[in-house]
């Protein structure tokens, strides 16, 4: 469930999300959940 925004856009952009041992769908979840994250502070702040 917690890799599922990465995997979804790698599929979307045609790149496989386990070609480069999930790196790039790691680089996706990372930016999908510190935005996330980001915008409940900025809500709580």
């Amino acid at each position: 469930m917690l890799l599922w925004p990465g995997t979804a856009i790698c599929r979307r952009i045609g790149v496989d999300p386990e070609s480069d041992m999930g790196l790039v769908r790691s680089m996706f979840n990372m930016l999908v959940y510190l935005s996330v994250a980001l915008a409940f502070v900025w809500v709580l702040v």
